[in-house]
């Protein structure tokens, strides 16, 4: 998560390029630290350096790197033949490597190339199954395609079943069994959303939200009737959530907790 000093920071940094103030390089490596998007503006202030022999060359084997982010921004920004081109780029440079294969299938995926694409994913799993960011491309690709979230629930799955300790994949897997609805997929829900809670010590806004609304929502209610005594909830549960909303809120927003309050007391919980 991006703090508000790294925020200012990149926005300050962007608006001194913007303004041809230079430092299109340290402004590029600070959007790739933080992992944020900003595909036009690496688009615009990435090519501007490919573009220029000297400037390329001056950056060593960071150049290769510069290729791969402008390739991905390019693809955001869905301009193909940039991409097209930093990709062909690398492929030449690096025709044995998996991460360029992994590019080749991003395009494919960004051409609307579904099926081909979904081929290059499987067979790039099949030399590292545990390749986290081909699991999501597979994600993203599964959603694109239209019959999304239940290919979606199984991608999130395998990548849960590969790394169980991340908190992130939890939630995003509450997410989409939540989407799907039916009283067998909001019970698995609320079980990941729990789990993110526990991974991440109560400290996931979202998870903890949702949780809360389910205990309260009549329709799931309505759905739960009947269900075994050992699949019914903690007690304890709701009352932990709420009570850790309440901290959270106190501490990062504490001119919004009366709303908070407010909004628990029409749903008729406490902590």
């Amino acid at each position: 998560m991006v703090t508000k000093t790294e925020e200012t920071q990149l926005n300050r940094l962007e608006s001194q390029v913007d303004n041809g103030g230079g430092g299109a390089w340290e402004y590029l490596c600070l959007v790739s630290k933080l992992k944020v998007r900003r595909s036009e503006k690496v688009l615009k202030h990435g090519l501007a350096i490919l573009n220029d022999p000297k400037k390329r060359s001056a950056l060593g084997p960071e150049e290769w790197t510069l290729y791969e982010q402008v390739a991905i921004a390019a693809m955001d920004c869905q301009n193909l033949d940039v991409a097209k081109d930093c990709v062909n780029v690398l492929q030449k440079k690096f025709p044995e490597s998996k991460r360029v294969g992994r590019l080749e299938a991003m395009l494919l995926e960004a051409k609307g190339s579904w099926g081909e694409a979904e081929k290059a994913y499987s067979s790039l799993l099949e030399d590292n199954q545990f390749d986290q960011i081909i699991h999501k491309r597979r994600v993203a690709l599964a959603k694109a395609q239209g019959n999304m979230y239940k290919q979606a629930a199984f991608c999130y799955e395998e990548v849960i079943l590969s790394q169980p300790m991340v908190p992130l994949y939890h939630l995003a897997y509450a997410d989409v069994l939540y989407t799907l609805g039916g009283l067998e997929n909001l019970q698995t829900a609320k079980k990941y959303y729990s789990s993110t809670i526990e991974l991440t010590g109560g400290k996931n806004t979202r998870a903890l939200f949702v949780r809360v609304n389910m205990d309260c929502s009549s329709a799931i209610a309505q759905l739960s009737k009947g269900r075994n005594k050992e699949d019914k909830d903690s007690p304890d549960l709701q009352s932990l959530a709420v009570a850790a909303l309440e901290k959270d809120y106190k501490y990062r927003a504490s001119e919004k907790l009366t709303v908070l309050t407010s909004a628990f007391k029409n749903l008729k919980v406490s902590s």
